[in-house]
């Protein structure tokens, strides 16, 4: 009862002092205030107001909609952050605003707007929102992340029916089920442009069920995921691990690359696992303690644990896209298919990201004791263990030398 009045009271507050009806267009934004353009594809019911646009109530169909997004410019925000409006209309010095919304209607409406906006990169970035959004809050999300992670894709955001509503759990879960084949649907018309050359799909919460049902959907149609969906995000996945590993089994090969943001620290989730029989989210493991180590090292996932990363939120459920460091290391790195592999050693992997937030690291010991991010990916795990204890070996000779 504690943590569900906690979650009530966050939400509560999130909500106090911000604007409804935000997503009607406005005329203009200053010359040095950013734009991001965003596909929208969503499951939901049009609402009468322009600036709603969506509600959360079903529809059978797939709307389709161009929109833009104003970013304040940069000496007036915190990368990390959505600045509602606190009054209508929105002063895009200082706030996310609306620029342009124009329904798409009609055949080949995706490969028209891709046609227009997919950059040289020829990437597509799919973002899949959680639990509790409405419309607006996945708009601006997204434009958040594709803003702040530098992200060099054209970005799609697939949202589904949410009524936005803390008492709502069961109904938005109802509704990821029901969204699975206008998702499938979804990646697949991107997939067929023969211009676009890889497809990244990143989901948050809740949405992580949505788009591993949606792989496994399709793997089990076609024997394997489209090729072009290359990497996979799963952001605070609010999904049954035992579920996970049943839809990551029915995923053929060649799998997309598939890297996962933990926090053992996610209150969100903790309730999230008291609703569903007490059964770990995945978003909550510790990938370095049985059983998830031993099953980690044979899967070919890649972990990253944000635990001992701080943010604004106190839920901690919005990690990835809220922090500066982590938010850049997915526009950077992830989004571009690399592992974090890729650098000479753990020490540079971790040390160099968590310098990207505020740490210190000095060297390898510096990073077993302090660094903020643990990244965990299969090719990496070995050599984390045997620094670790080559580590505590040093220390154990330089007290032995010391008693001498």
């Amino acid at each position: 009862m504690r943590i569900l009045t906690l979650i009530l009271v966050c939400a509560a507050l999130v909500g106090c002092g911000r604007a409804s009806g935000v997503l009607e267009p406005i005329a203009a934004s200053p010359p040095d205030a950013s734009r991001v353009a965003l596909l929208v594809a969503t499951t939901r019911a049009p609402s009468r107001d322009p600036g709603v646009l969506f509600t959360g109530e079903r529809e059978s169909a797939i709307s389709l909609t161009d929109m833009t997004v104003s970013i304040p410019p940069a000496q007036n925000r915190q990368i990390g952050q959505i600045q509602w409006p606190a009054s209508l209309p929105p002063n895009p010095q200082t706030d996310f605003a609306t620029l342009n919304v124009t329904p798409l209607t009609g055949s080949g409406q995706t490969q028209g707007w891709l046609k227009q906006h997919l950059p040289r990169s020829r990437r597509v970035l799919v973002y899949v929102h959680g639990f509790n959004n409405h419309f607006d809050d996945a708009v601006y999300q997204l434009a958040q992340i594709v803003h702040d992670s530098g992200a060099d894709a054209a970005p799609v955001l697939f949202t589904w029916p949410s009524r936005g509503n803390i008492f709502e759990y069961v109904y938005d879960r109802e509704s990821t089920i029901s969204s699975r084949d206008a998702l499938e649907e979804t990646l697949r018309a991107i997939a067929r442009d023969p211009r676009v050359g890889e497809i990244t799909v990143m989901a948050h919460s809740m949405g992580s069920w949505l788009v591993m049902e949606t792989l496994r959907q399709m793997s089990i149609r076609d024997g394997r995921v489209a090729s072009k969906v290359q990497n996979v995000i799963l952001a605070s996945p609010d999904l049954d691990v035992d579920v996970f590993a049943t839809q990551w089994r029915k995923i053929g090969q060649p799998r997309p690359r598939l890297t996962v943001f933990v926090s053992r620290n996610d209150k969100a989730l903790r309730v999230s696992r008291r609703l569903a029989g007490n059964i770990d989210r995945l978003g909550q493991i510790d990938p370095m303690a049985e059983p998830y180590h031993s099953a980690l090292e044979k899967s070919g996932v890649d972990v990253i644990d944000l635990t001992d990363l701080t943010v604004a939120n106190s839920l901690n459920h919005s990690k990835f896209a809220e922090n500066p460091g982590v938010v850049q290391l997915i526009g950077q790195r992830l989004l571009t298919g690399q592992t974090l592999a890729g650098a000479e050693s753990l020490g540079e992997r971790v040390g160099g990201f968590a310098l990207g937030v505020g740490q210190t690291v000095g060297g390898v010991a510096g990073v077993a004791i302090s660094a903020p991010i643990a990244i965990v990916d299969p090719s990496s795990r070995r050599a984390y263990q045997n620094q670790v204890e080559h580590l505590g070996h040093a220390v154990e000779d330089t007290v032995e030398s010391a008693t001498q």
